[in-house]
């Protein structure tokens, strides 16, 4: 299995850029400022969230950060319904931006689990031992940094 070293190649990531832009376009020329503004920025937080706590270094703190974008994401899937219900959206436009919150969520959801399963606790270390600042954990968990820093 490949090693994801950066945020903007998770699946999950990738899809709740296309939510976003798509909310954006939906509802572009909506003159409810409240609802346009409230339903972009919950797009905005699924992939501003996953960003966070993929670079936040530390497995609990990339969980936390998760479960908030999984959130985000069921805000928008609400807020969708809202739309649909008041003639905001066209059924067509609901059944495709409801089905990428719905991915989004669910991709989320499977790599929460992942990430629980695995191993490795992140990269921030709170307590590192003072005699090697870069600790064992760092070189048995990522050993390409350890090399590069520290040898």
């Amino acid at each position: 299995m490949a090693t994801i070293e950066r945020f903007e190649d998770l699946m999950c990531w990738q899809r709740s850029r296309e939510l976003t832009k798509g909310v954006y376009g939906a509802f572009k020329g909506l003159s409810d400022n409240g609802f346009k503004d409230q339903i972009q920025r919950a797009s905005v937080s699924v992939m501003s969230n996953i960003a966070e706590g993929f670079e936040s270094g530390t497995k609990n703190e990339l969980i936390n950060y998760l479960y908030i974008a999984k959130a985000s994401a069921g805000e928008v899937r609400a807020q969708l319904y809202a739309a649909l219900d008041i003639g905001y959206l066209n059924i067509e436009s609901f059944k495709y931006l409801n089905g990428l919150a719905l991915e989004c969520s669910k991709l989320l959801s499977s790599f929460i689990t992942k990430v629980k399963e695995g191993g490795r606790g992140g990269l921030q270390l709170k307590h590192a031992d003072k005699r090697d600042p870069a600790g064992d954990i760092i070189k048995e968990m990522v050993p390409e940094v350890y090399k590069r820093f520290y040898k």
